[in-house]
């Protein structure tokens, strides 16, 4: 039955600072296709607002734009956003301005201190000056820790901002869903990821609460408790504060890309992420993907980098087969190394192992 030709939807998300969404879907299709040339492939890459959430926008739009603004510490950097003219809307993505990938080397104490949100302040100040009525920021993968007090400063202050906002449908597109403060906060869960050790995570903190009376006065309520004013440094509860509102990043693609539509003619559903864990079952990609393909009978089947879910785990959030890069390559190194050609053979080596017969799928070991 392995003869029989599939509809194969290819809707991965970034794999790390490894291989963005397009080139994953990319390297998938090379591989699967080299293994079963008779499916039907579909390339459709996902984001869930973080890195690639423009570049999968563009993608499908084909509308990219490019600005010259602040980075996350003292250069300029090239960043790109999306502008979709007939629907005034413009996409912008926070890891083009203040990204973990533009600090020119590892987070360390003193980036996390110092790294900034102001670029991302300009990019809305030009999606604004394009005539965009409606604002998505991607908002994952920043290098900052500054509650969004950056992009607020580049857009003039409080009032300011607040006022330049005033009519815009601004929405901050995160699977993130943690307050700013506190222990699920900006700082200290994230924190560490961005360089800060134990004393400077409490510096961020007592920023991010004297911050958070800030923005609760211009907003007139306490925006750093509702969920994703955590995100990217506490950038979502700066967007909160000038009346933007929350939403799912991988919705937002999901919305653009006609995902349902696409996942409704599929036999088969290929994602993939970095790491496939139990935080992607809550809000990102996977999840998506997995109710959509519950909903049509489609087979799920995931390739990341690295699978920390068991059998059971698996079967509960609706996905058929899950297989790892790392197990792949032999080792971590060279997973990350030779990311594309490692995911472009573990594709080929699943998929001629694949038995549709069953009408679900399973890899035959």
């Amino acid at each position: 039955m392995t003869g029989t030709a599939l509809r194969v939807l290819i809707a991965p998300d970034c794999y790390g600072d490894s291989l963005t969404a397009v080139e994953a879907a990319e390297a998938i299709a090379a591989g699967w296709g080299g293994a079963r040339p008779g499916d039907q492939l579909t390339c459709a890459p996902q984001s869930d607002g973080g890195p690639g959430f423009v570049g999968v926008l563009a993608n499908r739009l084909g509308r990219l734009r490019t600005a010259r603004v602040s980075g996350p510490l003292a250069d300029e950097v090239t960043a790109e956003w999306v502008y979709d003219d007939a629907a005034a809307t413009a996409y912008v993505e926070c890891a083009q301005a203040c990204g973990l990938a533009l600090l020119g080397g590892p987070p360390t104490v003193r980036t996390a201190l110092e790294a900034h949100s102001r670029g991302v302040g300009q990019l809305v100040d030009a999606a604004l000056a394009a005539g965009a009525r409606r604002v998505v920021v991607g908002l994952g993968g920043s290098g900052c820790t500054d509650g969004g007090r950056g992009l607020i400063d580049a857009l003039g202050g409080l009032d300011a901002a607040r006022d330049r906002l005033a009519g815009i449908d601004v929405i901050a597109a995160t699977d993130v869903e943690h307050p700013l403060l506190g222990p699920r906060g900006a700082a200290a869960v994230f924190g560490p990821q961005k360089g800060a050790d134990p004393a400077t995570v409490a510096v961020l903190e007592r920023r991010l609460a004297a911050w958070a009376v800030d923005l609760a006065a211009v907003a007139g309520r306490d925006v750093a408790a509702e969920p994703g004013a955590g995100a990217a440094g506490g950038l979502g509860a700066a967007l909160l504060a000038l009346g933007g509102r929350r939403a799912s990043g991988a919705a937002v693609i999901a919305d653009v890309t006609d995902l349902p539509v696409d996942v409704a003619a599929a036999d088969l559903v290929i994602t993939g992420e970095g790491r496939f864990d139990d935080q992607s079952l809550h809000g990102k990609v996977v999840s998506a993907l997995t109710g959509l393909a519950a909903a049509q009978g489609a087979a799920v089947l995931v390739l990341a980098g690295q699978v920390t879910l068991d059998a059971d785990a698996l079967t509960a959030a609706g996905v058929t087969a899950a297989r790892s890069i790392v197990d792949h390559a032999g080792s971590v190194q060279r997973a990350i190394d030779d990311a594309a050609r490692q995911l472009e053979g573990l594709a080929r080596v699943t998929a001629a192992g694949w038995d549709a017969g069953s009408g679900l799928g399973e890899v035959r070991e």
